[in-house]
């Protein structure tokens, strides 16, 4: 087996300015490889899954180019990011300065959102505070300039008697210590300053901590409304508008510090000609953020939601009698609150027998929301006498949320965080903004207005913006930037998100094209950029889009290497590398390096077969039958975009269901048909998405959702441990003669508790540190040098083989090493039957990709016992495939289905959609323009149906397999 251009030719015939030379690269599983690759060029690396793809693309080329990088700093900023392990790697030539864009780095900060993440919000800021047209948010009049003397007689229209103080804010929200400023108003006569809310003398002025952002307003004068104060009034008005250039505040002294009509806030640029008092100060961009107390709403502090406790999570089951626990906060002190109940039940005639369903109204809303008088509870003491005592009875509403806000327990929070849901801020109404700065528009639309649109629609809107005069000589280098970037999150097909869509509600497809749009925005040239499948979650239609951008970012002068699966993106490279010619152990060789034409033909690729058709996925003959007496169905699905859907799932087959990126179907299936399944029948408090009615679910008793959210967040996460395999392999530690003369039982084999693991790191084999502006890095332990256990620990042996040497075994050879347990091997050979033979039993959870963390989610499901009326939900579960682990996948997913039970996939592979039962397909588009069933039936039936994308791509394919 012999690669073409991996490092024959000598170095002289290949310069270095114009290729990546790489010799020796021995990271994980790779065998020593050596590599020349064009530079300028956009790279495929492609492969099995665990072939070693991502130990070349990422941990070897991507690692070094960042440790370079560091190396290039200082040695002050080296001595606080620590010293970066180099790769296992002898040379690497003609490394550019080098970026990531993966899967696994989405944002979960709730302030963050599309808008922010792309920059483009930045510019819109701008944009709104150059060129927004201020209204007043009472009336909506055009705010205008306003004289000194209209202040003063709005001053003066005060009641008889007030008493207020003239105050000049000459320093708001910047950081400082303004010894001097201090000094300079005691030269001009003043004696006092509000300082930070708090009124301080300036001959003995406060010591200000220049880290830190500060108000100071000057103290002009105080005084009380009554005849003859105009000119005096006037003098102060006019010295207060010089000293903060143009702003004056007046502050009723004698109102509480809570109400809103204390401070009033006037200006000589902005005023309401009806007379309205206002409270926006400035229009600068900071004005507009969300994220800094200037802009943001204070009710939510700019989030734009908040929590409020669910009634249909505080009583998940209706069928319940109140004994039985039918209000579920109260259930684990279910004698107490039963006795409450009980008394409460004597007072509107109720027994707490009945189910709640069968309660009257009445006594329902007083559990819920509380009674206003008191209730003779009786009860026995320990002596067995019976007690009365009266007590006010609180709602179960207002107990949680009281009991929410009072604690400081972090679990007991989440736990009353359970019966709560999100809702938009009564406030601002989720637009995360004041009222007075939402009521700044451009072209009739304010900030939030804009931000809510789809980025398809805001770039048309903002294109056809009619600016005159000065605002369109300010806004025209703004618009061209702003325009540039929505262009290009249009170009990779994600038109039909929102600048407000949270980043951290992103699938990890598309906050990785979010950052491939991004790069291109900020126009770099000579860079490196290493991509991990930025086609996942993309529909057929909008691949060519993505391909094209990946093109202009190479025709910038950049060089891209992208880890890929999808036909034809491999099919679009310059360069392939084909990495195998198997997975983990019988990886880790270039089987291929050339143009892509050549590939084919390469010798024991198994890529190279599948793209000249000598190997395929086979589409079955025969399909399931639907059963329309055994179906669930979804009735009056209104979930985001979804247009009141009715839509029945089949049970007993495989079901995909397919459409554009946001035409609706992870609402559909993940917001509705999953969370009222898990709700009835796993007793999950979850809230489902809006719709009327689920029926059939009588037909199941279990579901299972496989998603592809991390199996956990710190390296003491893995595989071993989330499948559970590890507990039954401590125990034959502990087995173990030597074990037990030592006394060690299967908690010495523990790396989460002390005893048995390296106290240095904790067990966790690394240790973490934090990179400030770079993400964290793990270095290895020092003292454990990585096996997570201290010296005694390892002294223990099975099979002449220590727990660290069996942590750092691939599934594979845990499974031929354990193949004596039947227990053990059941484990290990499932997680090897989705593919995942190569990972190794110790790998930590935050280096498993999305895809692989959710093929460990299935493996555990798969262990255990199928009922033959479980539903399966998948979403996605091709994410990080080749087309022969696609092929193993399916061959589990259609034994499941003949075992009797029911398979829902969300998917965009074509090879899998062809081997469905049935498909739902949505659309026809994203966004508004989706949210409707186009066609449902067997593939055929979509494939025929002109109007589906998705049918225009799969009819093809079917064409050529039947023949």
């Amino acid at each position: 087996m012999r690669s073409r251009g991996t490092g024959d030719e000598p170095l002289d015939s290949n310069p270095v300015n114009d290729s990546l030379i790489i010799r020796g690269a021995r990271e994980h599983n790779l065998k020593g490889v050596d590599l020349d690759l064009p530079r300028d060029t956009m790279i495929v690396f492609t492969g099995l899954s665990g072939s070693g793809k991502s130990s070349l693309a990422f941990d070897t080329i991507f690692a070094e180019g960042q440790r370079r990088y560091v190396e290039s700093l200082s040695s002050y900023a080296r001595q606080f990011l620590g010293q970066m392990d180099k790769p296992d790697v002898e040379l690497i030539e003609g490394l550019s300065p080098a970026v990531s864009i993966d899967q696994k780095s989405t944002s979960r900060n709730p302030r963050s959102t599309v808008g922010t993440v792309t920059e483009v919000y930045d510019y819109l800021r701008l944009l709104y505070s150059r060129a927004g047209i201020q209204h007043c948010p009472v009336c909506d009049a055009v705010i205008s300039s306003q004289t000194p003397q209209q202040i003063v007689d709005q001053v003066r229209s005060l009641p008889e008697g007030t008493r207020f103080q003239v105050l000049a804010p000459v320093v708001r929200g910047r950081k400082g210590e303004y010894s001097e400023l201090f000094g300079e108003l005691r030269g001009r006569g003043f004696n006092r300053v509000r300082v930070d809310g708090a009124s301080e003398r300036l001959d003995n002025p406060p010591t200000l901590n220049k880290r830190l952002k500060h108000d100071i307003e000057v103290i002009v004068d105080r005084l009380v409304v009554r005849d003859g104060i105009r000119q005096r009034l006037t003098d102060s008005i006019e010295t207060a508008l010089t000293l903060a250039e143009g702003l004056v505040i007046i502050e009723q002294v004698d109102l509480p510090e809570d109400d809103s009509d204390r401070e009033r806030r006037y200006s000589e640029k902005r005023a309401c000609p009806n007379e309205h008092p206002l409270a926006l100060d400035e229009m600068e961009p900071r004005t507009f953020s969300f994220n800094a107390p200037y802009g943001a709403c204070p009710a939510c502090t700019g989030i734009g939601t908040r929590l409020e406790v669910d009634p249909e999570l505080v009583v998940p089951d209706e069928e319940l009698t109140l004994a039985e626990g039918a209000v579920a906060p109260w259930s684990s002190h279910q004698k107490y609150f039963t006795r409450q109940l009980e008394a409460l039940g004597k007072e509107l005639s109720f027994d707490v027998d009945t189910p709640w369903r069968a309660l009257p109204a009445r006594a329902r809303e007083a559990i819920l929301r509380g009674k206003d008088y008191e209730v003779k509870v009786t009860y026995r003491n320990r002596w067995g006498r019976e007690r009365i005592y009266s007590t006010g009875f609180e709602g179960v509403l207002d107990y949680v949320m009281r009991k929410h806000d009072e604690t400081e327990s972090d679990w007991s929070r989440e736990r009353y965080q359970a019966y709560m849901r999100e809702i938009p801020c009564p406030v601002c109404d989720g637009a995360r903004l004041k009222p007075e700065v939402l009521a700044v528009r451009v072209g009739d639309l304010s900030i939030a207005q804009l931000c809510e649109l789809p980025i398809s629609e805001a770039r048309d809107f903002l294109a056809e913006l009619n600016l005159t005069g000065q605002a369109a000589q300010i806004a025209g280098s703004v618009l061209t930037e702003i325009n540039a970037r929505l262009g290009f999150l249009v170009d990779v097909g994600l038109d039909y998100l929102s600048l407000a869509r949270g980043a951290a509600t992103l699938s990890g497809g598309e906050a990785q094209r979010i950052r491939l749009a991004t790069q291109i925005g900020s126009g770099l040239v000579g860079v490196l950029y290493v991509l991990d499948e930025p086609s996942i979650g993309l529909h057929q239609r909008d691949n060519t889009r993505l391909i094209e951008t990946l093109q202009r970012l190479r025709d910038l002068g950049n060089t891209l290497i992208v880890v890929e699966h999808d036909e034809d993106t491999i099919r679009s490279a310059d360069w392939i590398v084909d990495i195998g010619p198997g997975a983990g152990e019988l990886g880790g060789e270039v089987v291929y390096s050339g143009e892509v034409t050549g590939l084919a033909e390469a010798e024991g690729s198994i890529t190279g077969d599948y793209l000249a058709g000598r190997r395929r996925i086979e589409i079955p003959g025969n399909r399931r039958k639907r059963d329309k007496n055994r179906e669930v169905t979804v009735v009056g699905a209104r979930e985001n975009n979804l247009k009141d859907v009715t839509v029945s799932f089949p049970l007993g087959v495989l079901t995909a269901v397919t459409g554009v990126s946001g035409s609706g179907k992870s609402s559909l299936v993940n917001s509705i048909l999953y969370q009222v399944l898990a709700n009835r029948l796993n007793r999950a408090r979850g809230v489902p998405g809006r719709h009327k009615t689920v029926r059939g679910v009588e037909h199941l008793d279990k579901v299972v959702h496989v998603d592809q959210s991390p199996i956990g967040r710190t390296p003491r996460s893995n595989p071993a441990t989330y499948t559970g395999v590890w507990d039954h392999i401590r125990k034959i530690f502990a087995a173990v003669p030597e074990s037990k003369v030592r006394g060690y039982g299967p908690g010495r084999f523990s790396f989460n508790v002390k005893g048995g693991r390296c106290e240095s790191c904790k067990g966790d084999g690394t240790l973490k540190i934090e990179m400030n502006f770079l993400p964290d890095v793990y270095v290895p332990c020092e003292v454990c040098h990585g096996a997570r256990y201290n010296r005694e620990t390892l002294e223990i042996r099975y099979k002449d083989k220590t727990v660290a040497d069996v942590l750092d075994m691939t599934i594979h050879q845990a499974a031929d090493f354990f193949s004596a347990s039947s227990v053990i091997s059941r484990h290990l050979n499932t997680l090897v039957e989705v593919g995942l033979g190569y990972v190794r039993l110790g790998q930590s959870a935050t280096t498993l990709s999305g895809g692989e963390a959710q093929r460990v989610k299935l493996a555990t499901e798969l262990q255990r016992r199928s009922t033959g009326r479980t539903i399966y939900v998948l979403d996605e579960p091709t994410t990080g495939l080749h087309f022969e682990d696609i092929r193993k996948l399916l061959g589990v997913l259609q034994g499941l289905v003949d075992k009797g039970n029911s398979v829902v996939v969300i998917e965009h592979n074509l090879d899998v959609i062809a081997n469905a039962d049935w498909v739902i397909d949505m659309g026809p588009e994203g966004g508004k323009g989706g949210g409707t069933v186009v066609v449902t039936g067997t593939p055929e039936k979509v494939a025929a149906t002109e109007s589906s994308y998705t049918g225009q791509f799969l009819a093809p394919m079917l064409q050529a397999a039947r023949g």
